[in-house]
């Protein structure tokens, strides 16, 4: 069936398309279109450009946002429908009431240029924005809870991540990327004020959208919330905590930023009504410098944290070999030395190749208490040994916390002690490896150590909601952009899209 004439593939990617199915939104949507038959559209529909405006030199393929949540509503009428039968509701009885938690994810990739030699390499990056449908849950018309019809077992599988706007732009061009993404923050905003009418089942229905923007790595969630970029002495993205606080105090922080306040703050910044200097400007907007643009969810991202949590304990590992403890002011060449000893040693007993940039499979071999051990080789004193095993001990006490999809079930004994336990790996830090936490500590390690237990008091889960689903998606896009893509500029980004 895969070789069959263009206009029956066409025909059948109608169907399966977002701009197949009719709905109406109740009031309709501020500022969209009312037509339902919207396919792919060029990302940039929706800006009116001015006389002056440069010309965005993006080429931006999106579906319209609401469209793309009924097809994806449309795929699931059956898992929805089941849900209806299973939780013993009457069918008839349900038709308003639904309520639909998106999940968004959006993330660069950097070099995606085709490769055919030749030439000067252009680095061409690409971003992509994508949504899941987590859960659909439903108010009887008698009933006061919400009963929950269909959860995405699968969250961050790439199948359950659908995309909605694929652009040729650098992540970090912060313009551009917000001049792509502000029609979709548009749509976004119209549709929290609306409910969606849909057929399901057979039966209109209504549903309000409640959308989690938590797929973001840090240095996008810095970028869309005005917040100072990842280097800066305010170093988390959930609460107001300088680097040197976060060194001394590692674990009672609790979350205070969000969208809102980005936003007063940023407007505190542009007007500066209490006529301050820069540097206490800056204090009083804890490092809020540009105008927030997506709402994302304070939330720790799963995947970063593990690999920005190795790439610290790949440091205190070489810092171990060295014995840096004891004098730390070292040579350069010195380090080179220990970095050299570790890699060959993890080379010849753990098959680690060397990596230029910590990945997450590194990371997930790296932080095992087997790695432990084999670094424990080139340690010298059996002290520091043992504290580099509890080290690890504790941390793979901690990790199952912030990795699993939900759990509640799946390690609750973990999910009890977290706590005591990062209160015990910030003891460890603070006294017997204090020469590398002395007033300054790494993003991630301080996420980890502070917030997880409160993000999943709020939320259930943190795993669940990483970005993980759209990371592993970047890998196909690559692969249908080399590869599948009907030969044709205008057609490659449709193609990967579909």
């Amino acid at each position: 069936q895969i070789f069959q004439p263009l206009h029956t593939l066409r025909a059948a990617e109608k169907e399966l398309l977002p701009g197949f199915h009719q709905f109406e939104w109740q009031p309709a949507l501020k500022n969209v279109s009312t037509s339902c038959n919207v396919g792919i559209i060029n990302g940039l529909s929706g800006w009116a450009s001015s006389v002056d405006d440069s010309p965005a030199d993006t080429i931006t393929r999106r579906f319209r946002y609401d469209v793309a949540l009924v097809s994806a509503l449309k795929d699931l009428e059956e898992d929805i429908m089941e849900g209806l039968r299973d939780s013993g509701m009457e069918d008839c009885a349900c038709t308003s009431g639904f309520s639909v938690m998106i999940k968004e994810c959006c993330d660069g990739m950097g070099d995606v240029s085709e490769k055919h030699g030749g030439g000067p390499v252009v680095p061409e990056k690409a971003v992509r924005f994508s949504f899941t449908v987590m859960s659909v849950s439903v108010l009887a018309d008698d009933g006061e809870e919400e009963v929950t019809v269909f959860t995405e077992a699968k969250p961050n599988s790439e199948l359950s991540c659908k995309p909605l706007c694929l652009m040729f732009v650098d992540e970090s061009d912060h313009e551009t990327l917000t001049a792509v993404l502000g029609p979709i923050v548009a749509e976004r905003n119209a549709m929290k004020e609306s409910r969606l009418i849909l057929s399901i089942g057979g039966l209109p229905r209504s549903f309000r959208f409640h959308f989690r923007g938590t797929g973001y790595d840090e240095k996008m969630v810095r970028e869309m919330e005005g917040l100072e970029a990842s280097g800066s002495t305010y170093i988390c993205t959930l609460c107001d905590s300088s680097r040197a606080e976060a060194s001394q105090n590692m674990v009672l922080h609790s979350i205070t930023r969000c969208h809102e306040e980005n936003l007063e703050r940023y407007e505190i910044w542009r007007t500066n009504p209490f006529s301050e200097s820069a540097d206490e400007l800056r204090d009083r907007v804890k490092g809020v410098s540009a105008k927030p643009f997506l709402e994302t969810q304070p939330t720790l991202d799963a995947l970063h944290c593990d690999i920005g949590n190795a790439t610290e304990f790949y440091k205190i590992f070489q810092d171990e070999i060295g014995e840096v403890y004891q004098k730390v002011s070292r040579s350069r060449e010195e380090r080179r030395a220990w970095r050299a000893a570790l890699d060959k040693q993890l080379r010849k007993k753990m098959k680690l190749k060397p990596v230029m940039r910590m990945n997450g499979n590194y990371a997930r071999r790296l932080m095992t208490q087997e790695a432990v051990e084999v670094v424990c080789e080139l340690v010298p004193s059996e002290e520091r040994r043992e504290a580099l095993r509890e080290l690890m001990r504790l941390y793979l006490q901690m990790k199952p916390v912030w990795r699993a999809t939900c759990p509640a079930k799946e390690c609750p004994d973990q999910l009890c002690r977290y706590s005591f336990n990062s209160q015990r790996f910030a003891d460890l830090l603070s006294s017997t490896f204090k020469y590398r936490y002395n007033g300054k500590i790494t993003n991630y390690l301080h996420k980890t150590l502070a917030h997880v237990p409160e993000i999943i008091e709020r939320d259930g889960s943190i795993g669940a909601w990483a970005s993980e689903g759209n990371e592993s998606a970047n890998k196909l896009f690559r692969r249908f952009r080399k590869m599948n893509a009907r030969q044709s500029k205008s057609y490659e980004l449709e193609d990967v899209l579909k």
